[in-house]
């Protein structure tokens, strides 16, 4: 047999042409103890707050964030399956942020905090992916609230009107329809939608309960409200950190709607409903004590003021220049006997721009929604 040396040069130089070598070089860590939501990782000595991680396990790949930086560990909170993460688990360092999906195609879908579908429907296809934790527009970018969202609730149109880009908190104690005025609020978005003046709603349930969840979905849907709302669920069998990051999530996605009114296009307005902040706090709260950071007042740690106040300043009404898109928050807080006084109710209702307080007196006597018109207060001051 004769071997034909121009043939077997030929095929070395064309593998040698289409030879590419990709070299990878990412940071690795091992997990030195797990448990209840929490991994201390060691050897990620250049990982950054905030920073997504991979850990490596017997069941595939499970997504972390880094929480603390510790002298010679790190502490994680597990995204995910906490329970498949084991100790001597390697983790591996992304150097990326936490993202979520945004667009049009999670409209009427009840998705996680993570984007993940809860509804058995397809797999969301994005249009983009969002930053969970960004800083809030600064002032250049911001204009006076001046145009009216109108909630379909006489009461509170008439007496304690709210403006696009407003940030007016929902107060009161258990059973006392805080849910109810905020879907009203959704509802009553379904005459604009078509026309310029849509609004994306976004409804964020945080440590509810499943069957609770699937009531307020139900109602949007007879309502014919789910074409333009998106639900993010964070149960109450949820883990803390999906309930801790699921505000941050819903508002990630509605403002994906609010900047894309600068490249024309609409709609341009979202409202959300955070649902309650409160529990949102008792997780926060959780993982701070399991993450060892000291506790303050009522066992919270001491940014838990900084934890709701950079998630409310991210409404706003933006400037003509930045496209005059808006997002209008309606957060929600739970109270103890009606007591405002509280750390939490204080905190934000210090944050927000006024607030709609319930009342179970009101509630009981007949009279829904329940609304205490002389504690309950709207102000923009824009006038």
């Amino acid at each position: 047999m004769k071997i034909k040396t121009d043939e077997i040069t030929s095929v070395l130089k064309q593998e040698i042409e289409q030879f590419g070598a990709e070299l990878e070089v990412s940071e690795v860590g091992r997990v030195v103890e797990v448990g209840d939501g929490i991994a201390r990782v060691y050897g990620l000595a250049k990982a950054m707050s905030g920073e997504l991680v991979e850990f490596d396990t017997s069941k595939g790949p499970v997504m972390g964030q880094v929480m603390n930086l510790e002298l010679d560990t790190v502490g994680c909170v597990i995204y995910g399956d906490a329970l498949a993460v084991q100790e001597g688990d390697t983790v591996k360092a992304t150097t990326r942020l936490l993202e979520v999906p945004a667009g049009h195609s999670l409209l009427g879908r009840v998705v996680d905090p993570l984007g993940a579908p809860l509804d058995g429907g397809p797999a969301i296809e994005a249009d983009a992916q969002m930053k969970l934790d960004i800083v809030a527009p600064g002032i250049a970018f911001r204009q006076p609230v001046s145009e009216p969202m109108a909630t379909g609730i006489k009461a509170i149109d008439s007496m304690i009107p709210i403006g696009r880009g407003q940030r007016e908190l929902i107060i009161g104690d258990r059973k006392t329809g805080k849910t109810a005025v905020g879907l009203d609020a959704i509802i009553n978005q379904k005459q604009y939608w078509g026309t310029d003046e849509a609004v994306v709603c976004v409804y964020v349930a945080v440590g509810q309960k499943a069957s609770t969840v699937a009531a307020v979905v139900e109602d949007l849907k007879k309502a014919g409200a789910m074409d333009y709302t998106i639900v993010v669920s964070a149960s109450a069998s949820s883990p803390a950190p999906m309930q801790y990051i699921a505000p941050y999530a819903g508002c990630a996605m509605a403002e994906h709607f609010m900047w894309q009114g600068k490249e024309g296009k609409l709609p341009k307005h979202a409202l959300v409903i955070y649902d309650d902040l409160s529990k949102q706090a008792v997780a926060y709260r959780q993982l701070s004590l399991l993450l060892r950071r000291p506790p303050g007042r009522e066992a919270y740690p001491g940014d838990v003021f900084y934890l709701h106040s950079r998630l409310l300043e991210r409404a706003t009404k933006l400037s003509d220049e930045n496209g005059a898109g808006s997002l209008t928050a309606l957060p929600v807080i739970e109270t103890q006997e009606g007591d405002v006084s509280a750390y939490i109710p204080t905190n934000v209702i210090s944050i927000t721009d006024g607030q709609i307080f319930l009342s179970s007196d009101l509630f009981n006597s007949g009279l829904r929604p329940a609304i205490n018109v002389g504690i309950s207060v709207s102000r923009v001051g824009g006038a």
